[in-house]
């Protein structure tokens, strides 16, 4: 069994790997499937800012690839104005098609605060498969 210290951990090398050249916020995510993998997944941006990907959909599209499905969505990265940095609203709609509302989502700054919350919780209302 994988516990959420490895998962921050794996986090944070994928971290380590980030392509931010531009904003300097270097973010790394990790999902747990449910087969027991662990996928990583690195933010990489580019000049031209759309067609940057945030690290934890980097991650959740490996799992897909792979032919898994998440359960947990780690992500490691700098506090946003001193607050704990949570997945932006593409990754947690990304992630609440692949894993749904009960999925973990586990939140870690570089100085070592963890927040762990349902997927649903930060997303309450987002839109929903019917079937």
């Amino acid at each position: 069994m994988v516990h959420t210290s490895e998962l921050i951990e794996a986090a944070k090398q994928a971290r380590d790997r980030a392509y931010a050249p531009y904003s300097g916020f270097r973010m790394g995510a990790a999902v747990l499937t449910a087969e027991g993998t662990v996928m990583p997944g690195s933010l990489v941006e580019n000049v031209s800012l759309g067609l940057a990907m945030c690290a934890e959909r980097v991650a959740l599209f490996a799992c897909v690839a792979a032919g898994e499905r998440p359960t947990v969505l780690v992500l490691v990265s700098p506090r946003t104005d001193g607050a704990v940095t949570h997945p932006c609203g593409a990754c947690l709609q990304v992630a609440l098609e692949l894993g749904g509302p009960t999925m973990e989502v586990v939140a870690a700054t570089t100085d070592g605060e963890v927040v762990r919350l349902p997927l649903g919780e930060l997303l309450p209302r987002g839109p929903r498969k019917t079937r």
